[in-house]
């Protein structure tokens, strides 16, 4: 009977100790977290100095504070749109930059296009389109040609010249760069009418509809990432990114009735005259008045 009891004892001794010791395994091999031991979601620094156009971001406000931080965050963490926009950007700068300077626009406007369009030939459910989304209307008030047959928002140095004549504009009646970056999302009577209305004369001080109340910090925070990659994570080699072929011009005055064929002659598929020249909507050119046409041709 004792020898039972003992060995009872022992049996339960043993149980014990096995339980102990592997609670205390489980507890050393169970993460803490749900993610990979590495994965870390780092909270963001804002740079001191940021500027648009070289107009200073007021960050001491702690509303300016959040609304940075946010799209900062907003714009590092979404890796896939991030590294995507970097690709597109190498392709798209280039053209941008010069252009830019020649028409008197602060170089950070490209990022504001870049915000717009994503540089992806897509028009937006409102009816925007190209490199500058311009809509319908207001493509035709400042002189591009919009029709069926072609739609010169599609022309990046046209509709870069408008783009550039309309914030000149809003600059000019509003005070600041910021002021017209906004008055690109919320036009110059939405801006100007709040500005009025609220007796106030910054972008940082007036209240504005949700959208047009993040653009620009969409636009800081583009420009931000993408002048400083390796800071937010974005690593990648110059092969990594796209490139824009080299293009030659071929002028055309008249009307083109097959493109397919006009591309024929100059060794291109119609798909590439298309890439390139995404300004012509059909597969022709309809020429009466005998106006002069830019047309690409990429060169191989």
């Amino acid at each position: 009977m004792n020898k039972s009891i003992r060995f009872l004892s022992l049996l339960i001794i043993i149980f014990i100790t096995l339980l102990f010791i592997n609670g205390i395994h489980k507890s050393d091999i169970e993460p803490k977290t749900n993610t990979h031991e590495n994965y870390k979601i780092k909270a963001l620094k804002l740079p001191k100095d940021l500027n648009f156009a070289g107009e200073r971001v007021p960050l001491e406000n702690p509303n300016i504070f959040e609304r940075m931080d946010r799209e900062l965050l907003v714009n590092t963490y979404w890796q896939s749109n991030g590294l995507l926009l970097f690709k597109r950007a190498n392709k798209y700068f280039p053209v941008l930059e010069p252009l830019l300077k020649k028409h008197g626009l602060p170089d950070d406007f490209k990022f504001l296009a870049l915000a717009e369009s994503a540089f992806i030939d897509e028009t937006s459910s409102a009816g925007a389109a190209g490199m500058w989304h311009f809509m319908v209307e207001t493509g035709k008030e400042y002189g591009l040609e919009i029709n069926s047959n072609i739609d010169e928002r599609y022309n990046i140095e046209k509709s870069t010249a408008v783009a550039a004549e309309y914030l000149k504009k809003s600059k000019e009646k509003l005070g600041s760069w910021t002021l017209a970056a906004a008055a690109y999302n919320a036009g110059n009577y939405g801006v100007s009418s709040r500005l009025e209305a609220q007796k106030v004369k910054s972008y940082y001080e007036v209240l504005l509809p949700n959208e047009t109340e993040r653009y620009v910090f969409r636009i800081l925070a583009l420009k931000e990432i993408m002048t400083n990659p390796e800071k937010y994570g974005f690593v990648f080699d110059k092969e990594d990114l796209y490139t824009l072929p080299e293009t030659t011009i071929v002028k055309v005055d008249t009307t083109i009735t097959n493109l397919v064929s006009f591309g024929k002659k100059f060794g291109v598929t119609y798909k590439e005259l298309k890439i390139h020249n995404a300004w012509l909507r059909e597969n022709k050119l309809i020429n009466k008045s005998g106006k002069v046409y830019e047309i690409k041709i990429p060169v191989k």
